[in-house]
């Protein structure tokens, strides 16, 4: 495994405050806040684990404009626990969204700041994969985009069909990350996104250079002369490549 998805990112107006919200939603704790990013994860946390993505918060000026085409699931146990977590969750400072969802059995709520997420409907798959079900991120072509990231994070392609696939670490701890179709064309920088690095020992110019052989391509956000590498996805979608760790 050359590199391995280790965290994500997401934009925020005020970190400190969207990070506490986050914390209190996941039952995780803010382990690290500083000027230019929050650090969200479980309790006893080592620094990278597959068992889990911690969130990092980090500070930007623009405005969010659109739909995320990243966003996360939460898992629930019951539709008992469902309910109840719906309502802690609208308490804690979220509402409930119309993305154009219909009728569906699980919840869609955005966060304080507007980032969607959904509270899905208790399923047996996602039981060992808990508070953070999965990582969504919308596709024109969720099989090759899965190819793609399953070398980039160095997951494994759990399930692959045209409208839908799903990866996971192998030996299966941790969330998913899901490809899911919606043909709509992306046009702004994700306010969501993965990061991935190698592990200590590794070289992070190496590794970028080999997932642009595998289909990235160079991204500029404006990180100006960054320690990380920016690039972004065959459909467009931004990550960065991190120092080894």
């Amino acid at each position: 495994m050359a590199t391995r998805a280790v965290h994500i990112v997401i934009d925020a107006a005020d970190p400190s405050s969207l990070a506490a919200f986050w914390a209190q939603a996941l039952g995780w704790e803010v382990a690290a806040d500083e000027p230019d990013e929050v650090v969200v994860a479980p309790a006893g946390f080592g620094y990278p684990n597959p068992g889990a993505l911690p969130l990092v918060f980090v500070p930007v000026a623009d405005l969010r404009t659109a739909k995320n085409r990243v966003h996360l699931d939460l898992a629930t146990t019951s539709d008992e626990h469902q309910a109840a977590e719906v309502a802690r969750l609208l308490a804690l400072g979220a509402t409930r969204v119309d993305i154009g969802q219909g009728k569906v059995p699980w919840e869609v709520l955005a966060d304080p700041e507007g980032n969607e997420f959904c509270v899905l409907e208790p399923r047996d798959v996602y039981l060992d994969s808990r508070p953070v079900a999965a990582v969504v991120i919308d596709s024109a072509d969720p099989a090759a985009n899965a190819r793609f990231w399953a070398i980039a994070a160095g997951w494994e392609v759990h399930r692959s069909d045209p409208d839908f696939a799903s990866l996971r670490v192998a030996g299966g701890t941790g969330p998913y990350l899901e490809l899911l179709r919606n043909p709509d064309a992306k046009t702004v920088k994700n306010r969501i996104h993965l990061d991935v690095a190698p592990a200590r020992g590794g070289d992070t110019q190496v590794e970028a250079s080999r997932l642009r052989a595998a289909g990235a391509v160079s991204a500029d956000v404006g990180q100006g002369d960054a320690t990380w590498i920016v690039l972004a996805d065959p459909e467009g979608n931004e990550f960065c490549v991190l120092s080894p760790r």
